[in-house]
C-alpha cells in the first residue's frame, strides 16, 4: 500500500510512464507522479495523467458481471458460462445462415489498451469473421495509405532533435504525439537556432510558441501546402542531389508544382504570401525538419491529398533518414502497415465497396454496411473496448444501425452509450487491474515497449479480454485440450523445444490464426506473477528479432533464438518499460520499398494539378464547426467521470470574439448550433484564438453517467450528434469532423 507502483498514462498514444501510490483503501489513487525510470518519458507527465483516479474510481457506470438484455429491453445479470455459451450459439447460428463474414468486429483496444485486443483475431477466425474496423480508420488510414505507397514502411518524425518542427493540423501541447511534448516544444521555442511552423486555423498553445503561425481558413490546407511546395520549386530550394539519389518520380511532381498559382492559393487560404514565403524558406534552409500531421487535417477536406502534399514539402527538402527528420521505426506489431494498393485496387467492403486500408473498413461506411437489404450486409457486431455510438460520425444513424442488427456483443469496463444498445455486455478489468500494453512503439533510435503490470486487483466477476477470447474460441469447438497437449509437452522440455513445436503450428493454416489463444493456454500459465496475458508477446518478440535482427542485437539481446527469449524475458521483467531495439538513422533506407521514396502518386498528384477554386458564398451555413477539439481537460472517452475536469466543465463552444460581438453574445450565453445532421444548445466562449466564422466543440463530452443520487447526468455536447456519415474523404473514407458546415442562433431568438 505504501509503495509507488509503476504503470503508464492511458490518455494519448505516448503512454508516458507514471507511478501510482494507492490510498489506505487499496483502490484509490492517492498520488500520481511521472516515472523517472521510464526510458522514453523519464519522469515527464502532463496535467491529464495526474487525475487518472477519475478513470479508475470515478463515476463511470462500471459493469462487474455479464449482462443480457431481456425482451422488455432491460438488462439482467447472468453468469459467465451462460454468457459464453449463448453468445457462441448465436454467433454460430448467424454464421450458418449468412456466413461468418456477416459478423463485424469493431475495436480491439483504446489508447493504451492493446494487449487484450491482440487476442481478438483468434475469435474472428473461430467464427469466420472477415471484416473489422477501429478508431484508426476514422483518423489515420489516409496517412497510412499515402505512406505505404510512397515508402512501403511507416515513417515517424524526430521532433526532439529537429532544427525546424513542422506541425500540420496538430497541437502537440494538448495532443502530444511524441515523448515529453510540452518540454520539447518549450525547448524549441527558447532556442534561437530552432523554429516552429504551425498550420492551424486556431491560435493553439503550440501556435503561440511558434515562430510562424499560418492561421489559414478552415479546410484550405491543401491549397496552402501546395503553395509551400510550389515556392520550394520556384525559388530553387529543393535538394536536387538528395532527390536524385533517394527519390523516384521527381520530374512529374515538379512539373505540377511549377504550375501552382502560389499567390492565388495563399489568398484562398487567407494567409499572407510574405509570411508563407518566409516560413517555407526557413524550412528549406534548415539542416533538419520534422513534420507531424494530425486530426486537424486527417479529419478535414482533402485529407488524404493533404497527407501526400505535406510529405512532398519535407521530402523535396531532403528531410528523411538523418537526425531531426523522419525515420522508419521498428516495433512489436505491424500497426499502420499497409500494402499501398493504388486507388481502385485492393480489398473492398461488401456493400459500399469502400477501400479497406490496413485491414480496416472505413468507420463512416459501417452504417451503410448494415442499414440496407443487401444480402452481404453485416448482421451482428462484436465491439471491444470501443464506443462507436459516441465516437463515430452520425450517432443517431449508428444507434439505428445497432438496433437493426440481430446480435450486438460489447466487451467493456463501463455501461457506455454503445453498451446500452447491446444484447450482451461482458465486463473486463480496467487498464490498471490487469496486464496491459500499447503497440504505439514509435521511438527512435531507441524504441520502447512497456508491459504494464496490475496496480490493483480486479473486482470479482470480471474477466480480462484474453480469457474471454479463449473461452469463446473453445466454446466454438475450434480448439480443444488435444490441441494444447503437444505444446505443453514441448514446453516442458524448455522454450527452445516449444519454439520448434510452434513453428509447426504456424505452418498449419487452420491453426495459425488461433496462435493468441494457443499461447495463452500453454505458455501463459507458466509466466511469473500471473502474466498469462503477456504470452502473445513471446511470439511478438521472436517476430521482432526476425524482422529487425541487427536492431535487436544493438539493444543488447544477442542473435537468433536466444535473442527472442532474452527480449521476451526483458519485457516481462521491465516494469518501467524497456528498450527493444536500437538503430541508426541510415537504417531507414534499408526499410523502404526499393530503398527509395516514390514521389509520384499519379492519382493524388492529379488532384493537386486540378484543385478547384472554392466558393466563398456561405449560404445557409455561414460557420465551419470543428467537432472534437482537444483541450486541457479533454481526453478519449474512457474517462467518463465529469468531475475529472478542472476547467471548461460544460464543454463550451469556442468562437471568435468578433463573431460574438457581432451577434451580441457574452461568455456563457446559450446558442443553438445547427448542422445538416442535428441541433443542440451549448454555452459560448468568445476568444481571440479563433478565426471569424470558425467554431469548435471539445472531444470527450456528451457522456451520460449516474450521479450519487442515482440520477443520470449528461455533461456537454456529444459532437457526433452533429456530424454526418457521408461527409468523408473520397479516397479512404475518413470523416470531415473538422469541417462541419453550421449555423448559430441565439436561444430564445
Amino acid at each position: 500500500m505504501t509503495e509507488w507502483q509503476p504503470t503508464a498514462c492511458i490518455l494519448c498514444e505516448c503512454n508516458c510512464g507514471i507511478q501510482v501510490l494507492l490510498g489506505a483503501d487499496g483502490r484509490s489513487f492517492e498520488k500520481i507522479r511521472g516515472d523517472k525510470l521510464h526510458p522514453a518519458s523519464a519522469g515527464y507527465t502532463c496535467n491529464k495523467a495526474l487525475r487518472l483516479d477519475h478513470y479508475q474510481n470515478g463515476r463511470t457506470g462500471r459493469v462487474t458481471t455479464p449482462l443480457r438484455r431481456r425482451a422488455d429491453g432491460e438488462f439482467e445479470e447472468i453468469d459467465w458460462e451462460t454468457a459464453i455459451s449463448e453468445i457462441t450459439a448465436r454467433m454460430q447460428e448467424i454464421g450458418l445462415r449468412y456466413g461468418g463474414e456477416s459478423i463485424f468486429y469493431y475495436g480491439g483496444g483504446g489508447q493504451g489498451n492493446h494487449l487484450g485486443g491482440a487476442y481478438a483475431p483468434a475469435t474472428m477466425a473461430a467464427f469466420g469473421m472477415r471484416y473489422r474496423s477501429s478508431a484508426l480508420a476514422q483518423e489515420k488510414t489516409g496517412d497510412f495509405w499515402v505512406g505505404a505507397r510512397m515508402a512501403g514502411h511507416p515513417i515517424r518524425a524526430d521532433v526532439e532533435h529537429a532544427e525546424v518542427a513542422f506541425f500540420i493540423g496538430k497541437n502537440p501541447y494538448q495532443s502530444h504525439g511524441f515523448p515529453r511534448a510540452r518540454t520539447v516544444l518549450k525547448e524549441i521555442a527558447r532556442d534561437p537556432g530552432r523554429s516552429m511552423i504551425v498550420l492551424d486555423p486556431v491560435r493553439t498553445e503550440t501556435a503561440e510558441l511558434a515562430d510562424f503561425h499560418l492561421q489559414l481558413r478552415p479546410g484550405t490546407d491543401v491549397y496552402l501546402l501546395s503553395a509551400m511546395a510550389a515556392i520550394l520549386v520556384r525559388d530553387n530550394l529543393i535538394d536536387e542531389p538528395w532527390l536524385a539519389e533517394h527519390a523516384d518520380g521527381v520530374a512529374a511532381v515538379l512539373a505540377v508544382l511549377r504550375a501552382v498559382p502560389i499567390e492565388k492559393y495563399c489568398a484562398i487560404a487567407d494567409v499572407d504570401l510574405d509570411l508563407v514565403t518566409r516560413a517555407t524558406r526557413r524550412l528549406a534552409e534548415a539542416a533538419s525538419v520534422a513534420a507531424l500531421e494530425d486530426l486537424g487535417v486527417q479529419m478535414n477536406r482533402y485529407s488524404t491529398v493533404v497527407s501526400y502534399v505535406e510529405k512532398l514539402v519535407w521530402l523535396l527538402t531532403g528531410n528523411l533518414g538523418k537526425p531531426g527528420t523522419q525515420y522508419a521505426f521498428t516495433g512489436l506489431a505491424a500497426l499502420g502497415h499497409d500494402r499501398g494498393h493504388p486507388a481502385g485496387e485492393g480489398p473492398r467492403s461488401p456493400v459500399a465497396g469502400a477501400p479497406i486500408i490496413s485491414g480496416l473498413v472505413p468507420c463512416n461506411v459501417i452504417t451503410e454496411e448494415i442499414l440496407t437489404d443487401h444480402p452481404a450486409r453485416y448482421r451482428a457486431m462484436f465491439i471491444e473496448s470501443s464506443n462507436p455510438v459516441h465516437s463515430l460520425a452520425d450517432s443517431a444513424r449508428m444507434r439505428a444501425a445497432l438496433e437493426a442488427l440481430e446480435l450486438v456483443v460489447v466487451v467493456d469496463v463501463a455501461m457506455t452509450e454503445t453498451a446500452r444498445l447491446a444484447d450482451y455486455v461482458l465486463p473486463v478489468p480496467t487498464q490498471f487491474e490487469k496486464y496491459e500494453a500499447t503497440f504505439f512503439n514509435f521511438d527512435f533510435p531507441r524504441n520502447i515497449f512497456h508491459l504494464r503490470h496490475p496496480v490493483l486487483p480486479a473486482p470479482a466477476g470480471v474477466l480480462a479480454e484474453p480469457e474471454i477470447h479463449a473461452r469463446l474460441v473453445e466454446a466454438a469447438g475450434v480448439l480443444t485440450e488435444a490441441d494444447y497437449v503437444p505444446l505443453r509437452a514441448a514446453l516442458a522440455q524448455g522454450r527452445e523445444a516449444f519454439a520448434m513445436a510452434f513453428l509447426g503450428i504456424l505452418a498449419d493454416p487452420s491453426k495459425s490464426k488461433l496462435v493468441p489463444v494457443l499461447l495463452y493456454r500453454t505458455l501463459g500459465p507458466t509466466l511469473p506473477d500471473g502474466a498469462a496475458a503477456a504470452a502473445l508477446l513471446w511470439a511478438a518478440a521472436y517476430n521482432c528479432v526476425r524482422k529487425f535482427p541487427d536492431s535487436v542485437e544493438r539493444a543488447g539481446y544477442g542473435t537468433g533464438l536466444a535473442a527472442g527469449e532474452r527480449l521476451f524475458d526483458a519485457i516481462l521483467a521491465g516494469k518501467h518499460g524497456i528498450v527493444i531495439t536500437e538503430d541508426d538513422y541510415e537504417v531507414t533506407w534499408s526499410r523502404l520499398r526499393g530503398n527509395k521514396i516514390q514521389l509520384h502518386l499519379e492519382d493524388l498528384l492529379q488532384v493537386v494539378a486540378t484543385l478547384p477554386e472554392p466558393s466563398d458564398e456561405p449560404g445557409e451555413w455561414p460557420f465551419v464547426l470543428s467537432a472534437g477539439e482537444r483541450r486541457a481537460f479533454t481526453a478519449n472517452t474512457i474517462v467518463r467521470d465529469p468531475a475529472w475536469r478542472k476547467r471548461d466543465s460544460a464543454g463550451t463552444l469556442r468562437m471568435s470574439s468578433s463573431d460574438a460581438e457581432r451577434l451580441g453574445l457574452d461568455p456563457g450565453d446559450l446558442v443553438r448550433v445547427t448542422t445538416r445532421r442535428g441541433s443542440t444548445e451549448v454555452p459560448v466562449e468568445p476568444t481571440d484564438r479563433m478565426r471569424p466564422g470558425h467554431l469548435s466543440l471539445p472531444n470527450g463530452f456528451g457522456l451520460s453517467v449516474t450521479d450519487p443520487d442515482g440520477v443520470t447526468v449528461t455533461t456537454g455536447v456529444a459532437p457526433n450528434e452533429l456530424t454526418e456519415f457521408d461527409s468523408r474523404d473520397e479516397w479512404v473514407g475518413t470523416p470531415w469532423h473538422k469541417y462541419v458546415p453550421a449555423r448559430l442562433d441565439t436561444v430564445g431568438a
